[in-house]
């Protein structure tokens, strides 16, 4: 039976090609979309008897005396799966109406079509991000989760590498269908999974192989990037994780989260394995992050010019007169800063160990406490 949610859709879709009016009506013989609204709710006998004998109905004039609810016109019966699922009516003279008349019919079923499937993938969409949420959250796994991976067609045995692509949205929404192209873009190898992940982020997670190697991966992802960015206008970035066993997947996740935080910074795609430093200060708690900056830079939080010549000086690689460059200031106004700095601190910017000890306090302060300048 057709929802009237779609009903209103063919009728709207409709409109644009003809002028008459238009009705679709139920299995029951009930209008439940009409571009006159007077008529949505009410019985049509016309309608009824296209379902109940499903064939084509051509009304009259004298059938508007006979027949309840009609107006003169034809009345075709919907068909979805070879059954009928509905009725819709052109009112006007058969004349006029029958020449559009079979190719509204079929424009009405490629539209009830269209909306099946599209259902059936938003289903499968969500069928498949709960799955991947419970596989990665699972610490092994029971008849449940085995059951839904056969379910979804879904390979357990094979390897795996997370990638997690974060889209930077800001203010913008994409739409269902504009999703539904982002996911049908990627055509998956049959063991690769890809899922929607909240609002602005997208799981993948492939079925690593020696055909499916690092480099292949990394330019499949910099492909859906970049359809991404022509499509929506939205940039994009990704973290990858390494290479695991299924039974495993949550460390890869996890990897490809900690790869995401580095992309951020560097805007691009960064894979677990090219990280150093990153794999350490990830493992600090928030609790310790917020004492060591607190020890170290934590005097200079509130004096602006100081901090931003530091990150300026750590960005110019220790380079003073690339620093006093950048921040349009004379060299010995640099100098001044930079002792200013000791002052507060007690950290001397030209020792190696002082200087380190800042370093790591302004990685912390910019990409994990995100407390900015």
């Amino acid at each position: 039976m057709i929802l009237k949610k779609l009903a209103k859709k063919i009728v709207h879709e409709v409109r644009k090609l003809i002028e008459e009016d238009i009705i679709v009506a139920n299995t029951d013989g009930f209008i439940i979309a009409s571009t006159d609204q007077r008529r949505v709710g009410t019985f049509h006998e016309g309608a009824f008897i296209t379902f109940r004998e499903k064939r084509r109905l051509v009304i009259t004039k004298d059938d508007e005396h006979k027949l309840k609810g009609v107006k003169a016109g034809i009345n075709y019966p919907i068909l979805f799966q070879n059954e009928v699922i509905g009725v819709i009516g052109i009112t006007g003279e058969v004349e006029k109406v029958n020449p559009f008349g079979e190719l509204i019919r079929k424009m009405t079923e490629l539209l009830i079509s269209e909306n099946y499937f599209a259902e059936q993938f938003e289903w499968q969409s969500r069928a498949k991000e709960t799955f991947v949420m419970d596989w990665i959250q699972a610490k092994e796994w029971d008849d449940s989760l085995l059951n839904r991976a056969r379910i979804l067609d879904v390979d357990l045995k094979v390897n795996r590498m997370t990638a997690i692509i974060e889209l930077e949205l800001f203010d913008l929404i994409i739409s269902r269908d504009g999703w539904d192209s982002i996911l049908k873009w990627f055509h998956t190898k049959r063991n690769d999974i890809v899922t929607r992940w909240g609002n602005e982020r997208i799981v993948i997670l492939f079925a690593y192989s020696d055909s499916q190697t690092k480099e292949k991966i990394h330019e499949t992802l910099n492909a859906l990037l970049s359809f991404i960015k022509s499509q929506f206008g939205v940039s994009a970035i990704a973290g990858v994780g390494q290479v695991v066993k299924s039974l495993e997947i949550q460390n890869t996740f996890r990897q490809a989260e900690r790869a995401l935080k580095v992309a951020k910074q560097k805007q691009t795609i960064i894979f677990d394995e090219e990280l150093t430093l990153e794999m350490i200060l990830d493992e600090l708690s928030p609790k310790t992050i917020s004492d060591y900056i607190t020890r170290t830079i934590g005097p200079i939080l509130t004096e602006k010019e100081l901090l931003l010549t530091l990150k300026e000086l750590f960005k110019q690689n220790h380079s003073l007169k690339n620093t006093s460059d950048q921040l349009h200031i004379h060299i010995n106004t640099l100098h001044y800063r930079l002792k200013k700095i000791q002052e507060y601190t007690g950290q001397n910017p030209t020792y190696i160990h002082d200087l380190l000890i800042m370093y790591l306090a302004i990685l912390l302060l910019d990409d994990y406490t995100k407390i900015n300048k």
